[in-house]
């Protein structure tokens, strides 16, 4: 059995260019992901200026991407951030809601996504205000499938040290307060999970009252620690078994968007080949699909040192060693390899 697969854009950072979104979702698409949700943070018209119009260039290129994935059989989404709408969700903030719900209703979409995540939530009545903006939000767009993300969406303490203290009972009154057909967003253990387990899904799905919709932090490198690395390596900890026990699994990927597709193409064999599934193997599959047998050997050699070292451990002499390797190969995974050894990306924290 296999979950229904999607990519989530939701990572912290340099957004992705509207070229790569599309060779995104048109490769993904014949490899078993049914679904793309555009939720980039970097996107401030869908979090803390959500209450303004996109640029008009921002819109058309929306609605682009939304008849591609749609050309290629996928479901297309859009996550909106209606920062902390629920400490007041009055007359003036329903009219602004109604007005971005229309908007994206003019793109076209298929998935929407109302995202509570990474922000304040130590606050009274919280569940029950947030249901009554989602199910508001549900009666005021076209989208089929609607798709909540809570202020808790992990067991991870460090939520509670960033965002306040959750209050108690919270997921189990979320979960009894919506309709069942809206779906509610879960990365599991932790924030970045190593692994997802059955008794654990079962658990979560007994106190929200429905199969978690699994939003998988993994491969994403956002932030100034992760965006050191690249996570490159097929995924683990995601067995077959799982599938009864989700109602999707969307895949957060990295900030290098092909080399995104390696791990997210593993994913598809997880599934598909359950206990026979070998990781070391589906990486090179998907690595020489990617980017050619060659660069794929390579890049297996070069695993512990781009995903487990590091950028900033990496001396300048190791650093010019790999640019010249992979400077070797025309490709856009090769490309990006190069890039972020440049230090192209915004966590950089060391010159």
């Amino acid at each position: 059995m296999t979950a229904e697969l999607g990519i989530i854009e939701g990572f912290y950072g340099r957004p992705w260019s509207w070229e790569a979104k599309a060779d995104v979702a048109r490769l993904l698409s014949g490899h078993s992901y049914r679904f793309y949700i555009y939720a980039p943070k970097a996107d401030h018209f869908l979090r803390e200026r959500w209450q303004e119009p996109h640029p008009a260039e921002e819109h058309e290129s929306l609605k682009r991407l939304s008849a591609h994935c749609r050309k290629f059989g996928v479901r297309f989404g859009v996550g909106l951030s209606p920062f902390e709408i629920y400490r007041n969700f009055d007359s003036a903030a329903q009219a602004a809601l109604g007005a971005k719900l229309s908007w994206l209703d003019d793109i076209g979409i298929d998935d929407l996504a109302i995202l509570f995540d990474d922000m304040r939530g130590d606050l009274p009545a919280l569940a029950e205000t947030q249901a009554r903006i989602v199910h508001w939000a549900g009666g005021h767009s076209k989208a089929t499938r609607l798709i909540m993300c809570p202020s808790y969406y992990t067991d991870d303490p460090n939520l509670d040290r960033f965002f306040g203290e959750r209050p108690a009972g919270y997921l189990r009154d979320l979960g009894r307060l919506l309709d069942r057909k809206i779906e509610i967003f879960w990365t599991g253990e932790e924030v970045c999970a190593r692994e997802f387990s059955v008794g654990h899904l079962k658990r979560v799905a007994e106190e929200i009252g429905r199969k978690p919709f699994l939003w998988d932090n993994y491969p994403v490198n956002d932030g100034p620690r992760m965006s050191q690395h690249l996570h490159l390596r097929a995924f683990t900890g995601r067995p077959a078994a799982i599938a009864p026990y989700v109602s999707a699994h969307a895949v957060n990927p990295a900030l290098q968007p092909m080399l995104s597709m390696i791990p997210a193409l593993s994913l598809t064999e997880s599934y598909a080949q359950g206990e026979a599934y070998e990781y070391a193997g589906a990486f090179l599959r998907a690595a020489t699909l990617i980017g050619g047998g060659e660069f794929a050997g390579k890049l297996q050699r070069d695993i512990p040192t781009l995903q487990e070292t590091g950028l900033d451990l990496l001396s300048k002499e190791q650093v010019n060693r790999l640019k010249t390797r992979y400077g070797k190969f025309d490709n856009a995974a090769a490309r990006e390899i190069v890039g972020w050894l440049n230090g192209d990306d915004t966590f950089r924290v060391k010159p």
